[in-house]
């Protein structure tokens, strides 16, 4: 792309009353967080027996997936290096890192030092953390249940794990000088008729009252609900309505939208802006359902692109805590995280270069056809040349053909060697 396109792009977008500059600097200032969990299809370092389960699975088996730690760090500095903006990492506590100095402990035992390599390294690469309990792949998940098990011993268990948890995450934000998300999603459910209900969710609220007591300061505490999962379609303990109503009676607590746990036909574009009258914070995990939620690569799709506009028109860049979470272990996974952030960037881009304040006043005004049109104007204005000069801008490939020719270099050089 030449600079001549640039202003060409610039200049039909100004004639509208969009100023392309200020999309670029607010989009290179939004950082989004991006999930370890893509890099290893969600295994983790503390159960190598083992693999994903009690409601999580990635499908797969494609060549050269992280190990360790070192291979891990060095898959996502290399996606890193192919995305523009600033960047976050999520961690699982999964991922905790064990040596002959701080052996191996169970998930209730977990404490700071384990994650302390996570925080130099966030340090060295210049980005933030956020952080989330494992409350799936153990033992500890009794007949499909977590903070909701009516087994004594395991709910007292992952009562501690997210205790110890939280405080991890209060010492990462507390060693950056930032304050780290803190999430807690749960399996728990039935997969066949329930005899009750209630019973399992006041044991939940019971834990999660018991959990949120300590104070963290640097912590932005957020539980995150779903439809169903495998092995509990019937049932779902921490549902939407159940973590949405906790929330709202629990100040400091916030309800993750995650656009992969509700009904087809539910669309979190139309849940940002119901909830953004009554929260300072919406904390959102960005993937891609089909069918159900298994969290293939996000997509430049419409939702996608309807979540970023709402977001943006209603002056909430600030508010909504964009995360990814997918997993797909039957694509070269480092390909996975560099498409699906892209792609929310892209989004957003393409949020911050419309014309909302007419868009508004032609709604309020009722003069609908007009709104259809410009709205599908907007559709086919130069967005792709305001990308490209966002991504010269920020040091990365522009073009997909040349960042993947650095992923096959990569996968032959690095990946295939993993045996």
């Amino acid at each position: 792309m030449t600079l001549e396109q640039y202003e060409n792009a610039k200049a039909r977008y100004a004639a509208l009353g969009i100023e392309t500059e200020k999309a670029i600097s607010k989009l290179a200032a939004k950082p989004i967080s991006i999930h370890c969990w893509q890099g290893d299809d969600v295994i983790g370092f503390d159960n190598k027996d083992g693999g994903a389960g009690n409601g999580i699975q990635a499908t797969g088996d494609y060549p050269g997936k992280a190990r360790s730690f070192e291979e891990l760090k060095a898959d996502f500095l290399k996606a890193a290096s192919l995305i523009p903006g600033k960047k976050r990492i999520n961690l699982h506590a999964c991922y905790a890192v064990f040596t002959n100095e701080n052996p191996w402990v169970d998930r209730d035992k977990i404490e700071y030092k384990h994650f302390a390599p996570w925080v130099e390294f966030a340090k060295e690469n210049s980005i933030g953390v956020d952080f989330n309990p494992t409350c799936f792949s153990h033992p500890m998940v009794k007949d499909g249940l977590t903070l909701s098990s009516p087994d004594k011993n395991a709910h007292r268990f992952w009562i501690e794990h997210c205790k110890a948890s939280r405080r991890i995450a209060n010492k990462i934000g507390e060693a950056l000088e930032h304050k780290v998300l803190h999430n807690i999603w749960i399996p728990d459910g039935f997969k066949d008729i329930p005899a009750d209900r209630l019973g399992p969710r006041l044991l939940l609220k019971s834990a999660l009252d018991e959990i949120f007591t300590e104070s963290c300061a640097h912590v932005i505490d957020s539980v995150e609900s779903k439809v169903f999962a495998i092995g509990v379609e019937s049932y779902t303990v921490g549902s939407n309505e159940f973590y949405l109503s906790y929330a709202a009676s629990h100040p400091g607590v916030y309800n993750l939208l995650d656009n992969g746990h509700f009904h087809p036909m539910e669309y979190v574009s139309d849940k940002i802006p119901a909830l953004l009258p009554f929260f300072d914070k919406i904390p959102l995990h960005v993937t891609r359902p089909v069918r159900w939620d298994s969290d293939h690569v996000v997509l430049y799709d419409d939702e996608l692109r309807e979540m970023m506009k709402e977001i943006v028109r209603n002056d909430a860049l600030d508010k909504v805590l964009i995360g990814l979470d997918f997993f797909d272990a039957s694509i070269n996974r480092i390909a996975a995280w560099v498409i699906g952030t892209r792609n929310v960037q892209k989004a957003l881009l393409f949020a911050l270069l419309q014309p909302d304040a007419r868009l508004r006043a032609l709604q309020d005004n009722g003069n609908f056809t007009e709104k259809m049109m410009v709205m599908e104007e907007m559709k086919t204005l130069p967005f792709g040349d305001v990308w490209e000069e966002y991504c010269r801008r920020q040091g990365v490939y522009a073009s997909d053909e040349d960042w993947f020719a650095e992923i096959v270099k990569y996968e032959k050089e690095v990946l295939l060697g993993r045996k």
